[in-house]
């Protein structure tokens, strides 16, 4: 029984060449990081899922200057849009991700990741921060779950679909949807995640019966302070994706929170049989 491993990684915010995120941080060269250290993994992933803010303002240059950062990933690609996307703008740009074209309304799809099938909800509305589920998208998730009922499965969506208790963020989160998402979730035994994007950082909860988890970005990250005022701000926290590994064994996903280096290592532990004194 083979291990099935797909790489998440979210919020690149890339833009245009020669341009700052929010006049201060060049987010590209955190993408090639990202991008080399998950070529480099062990062992090879099956896919990498991208969990929206693909870019900064969904321009045209910058989902081109997107496509050139995501060329030598080894493995096959799938993305949804997050609130700094233009669903529309990221299909003509990269139209050979017929995936994004399985529902002519919204950018969401079903694709198979070896024996896990990958549900990728839309939850953008246009002009605003914040994301909603509406009764078409919730409809549509459920006939995909009910189409899937014989496989694992894994939902991903950028905005996750708890609060967080980061207040600032929590009022620019899934406004709409989330408790009918739930309910529906709890139906399904068979969903062994939930992952989303959004925050920048690593969040787990419970959800639905399940596990709804964040994740951090390449680069920047949202600032740890769980006061309701807080200040929206980010920061230069160490840049880290997730590495999702399905456990044929045990039927069950097992989720690692893996960093951006380099850093130093691997060393090791024994010396001929030894621990090291």
């Amino acid at each position: 029984m083979t291990t099935t491993l797909f790489a998440q990684i979210t919020d690149l915010h890339i833009r245009e060449p020669g341009r700052l995120a929010y006049g201060r941080i060049n987010t590209a060269p955190y993408l090639e990081n990202a991008v080399a250290a998950i070529n480099a993994l062990p062992q090879q992933v099956e896919a990498v899922v991208i969990t929206g803010d693909l870019t900064d303002f969904g321009r045209d240059a910058e989902y081109a200057h997107l496509h050139e950062l995501l060329a030598p990933l080894k493995a096959p690609i799938y993305m949804i849009p997050g609130n700094h996307d233009e669903r529309n703008r990221l299909r003509a740009c990269f139209p050979s991700h017929t995936y994004l074209d399985g529902d002519s309304r919204f950018a969401q799809f079903v694709v198979p990741v070896g024996p896990l099938r990958l549900i990728a909800l839309d939850t953008g509305e246009i002009g605003l921060s914040s994301g909603r589920l509406c009764k078409e998208r919730l409809a549509w998730l459920e006939k995909a779950l009910a189409d899937n009922a014989e496989h694992p499965v894994v939902i991903a969506m950028h905005h996750p679909p708890f609060d967080t208790l980061i207040g600032h963020m929590d009022k620019i989160g899934l406004l709409e949807g989330a408790p009918e998402l739930e309910a529906l979730v709890r139906q399904h035994p068979n969903v062994e995640r939930i992952i989303c994007g959004h925050l920048h950082r690593a969040i787990d909860t419970r959800f639905g019966g399940t596990i709804a988890s964040t994740c951090p970005a390449p680069a920047h990250q949202v600032c740890l302070d769980l006061a309701p005022d807080a200040e929206s701000a980010w920061c230069l926290e160490p840049p880290a994706y997730r590495l999702h590994a399905w456990d044929p064994g045990a039927n069950r996903l097992v989720s690692h929170l893996a960093m951006v280096g380099p850093y130093e290592g691997p060393y090791p532990f024994h010396d001929m049989g030894k621990l090291i004194d």
